[in-house]
C-alpha cells in the first residue's frame, strides 16, 4: 500500500525573497471523483492519474500512475471549470524537500507549502517562512479548492 504522509502550511509571502528554489513547474489538475479522490494532473512535461483515500490525520493512501499527456488533456476537459492551475516550486529546508504551490485564478495570492514525511511522528524543523499549519483544514485540500460552493480560503487568512 502506498502512503502519503504530508503536512501543509500557509506561507509568509514577505519572506520568499530569501528562498533558493531548485525547480519550478506549471500544474493543471482536475478532479474526476471526490470519494475516493481521483485526480488528473498535467505538468509541463508529464501527466498522472492519482487515486487518494480519505485523510486520517496527515496520512492517506495514494496510488499514482503516469499517463500519456494527451489522455490527461482529455480527462481535464471532463472536469470542466473545476481545474486548479498553480506553479509548484521546490526548496530544501531541514533535510526535507518543501513544495510551494502558488495558486492562480480565483485563489491567486494563496501559497501553500507542503512537505512529505516518512512517518507521521517525524520531527520537522519549521522554516521562518511558514505561518499557520493547515494540514487538517479541509478548505486547503486541493480537491476542495476547485469546488464552486467554497469561499476562497485566501480571503480568510
Amino acid at each position: 500500500m502506498a502512503l502519503e504522509i504530508e503536512r501543509k502550511f500557509l506561507v509568509d509571502k514577505r519572506k520568499l525573497y530569501k528562498l533558493n528554489f531548485f525547480s519550478e513547474e506549471k500544474i493543471s489538475q482536475g478532479y474526476l471523483s471526490r470519494r475516493p479522490t481521483v485526480r488528473v494532473r498535467l505538468t509541463d512535461t508529464r501527466a498522472f492519474l492519482t487515486v487518494k483515500s480519505s485523510t486520517k490525520g496527515i496520512t492517506r493512501q495514494e496510488f499514482e500512475y503516469e499517463i500519456p499527456t494527451a489522455d490527461a488533456e482529455e480527462l481535464l476537459k471532463l472536469c470542466g471549470r473545476k481545474v486548479l492551475k498553480k506553479y509548484r516550486r521546490k526548496v530544501e529546508y531541514g533535510g526535507h524537500v518543501w513544495e510551494l504551490d502558488f495558486f492562480m485564478g480565483r485563489h491567486a495570492g494563496l501559497i501553500v507549502a507542503e512537505v512529505e514525511l516518512p512517518s507521521p511522528d517525524e520531527p520537522l524543523a519549521l522554516p521562518d517562512w511558514v505561518t499557520r499549519e493547515v494540514s487538517g483544514d479541509a478548505r486547503y485540500f486541493n480537491a476542495n479548492l476547485v469546488r464552486d460552493d467554497l469561499e476562497s480560503p485566501r480571503r480568510k487568512v
